[in-house]
């Protein structure tokens, strides 16, 4: 019952619907302050999230296996021992398709060569987000190899 005190319940939403929904020991997230460490018990907090991974660590496996999720963006709440993470997309690092996120990099580096050219200042922001989103979906994947 005590180890059951230092767990939290860990969850990721989309308008899809839940990415992910497990108990975890330890939380880490990229908010546009900087990184957030949470642990069971932490504070009730809100944050706005960064497109960067969200890295949790499983109760059940005591050789430290952590569960990777490409998030893009969003927030994250910590309200009594439950972290919901609210985005737009997220993807588990099992579940990314790596040949479509390669596609995705290059046809962003593409679109950001063309928009500077044509001086498009809202075009590159828009393209450098689509390459950043990429580039998070490529390195999560990797975690998973």
């Amino acid at each position: 019952m005590a180890e059951e005190l230092e767990e939290m319940t860990v969850q990721v939403i989309t308008p899809n619907g839940i990415v992910y929904d497990h108990h975890g020991t330890f939380v880490l997230v990229r908010t546009t302050e900087g990184d957030i460490g949470i642990l069971p018990h932490m504070i009730s907090t809100i944050a706005a999230l960064e497109i960067d991974e969200l890295k949790v660590r499983r109760p059940e496996d005591k050789k430290g296996q952590v569960d990777y999720i490409a998030v893009n963006g969003g927030i994250v709440e910590v309200n009594h021992n439950l972290v919901t993470i609210v985005a737009d997309s997220a993807e588990r690092d099992r579940d990314i398709d790596v040949s479509r996120a390669e596609r995705a990099k290059i046809r962003a580096e593409r679109e950001i060569e063309i928009a500077k050219a044509e001086h498009k200042v809202d075009d590159v922001k828009r393209a450098e987000v689509s390459l950043h989103r990429a580039l998070n979906r490529l390195n999560v994947a990797t975690k998973h190899l």
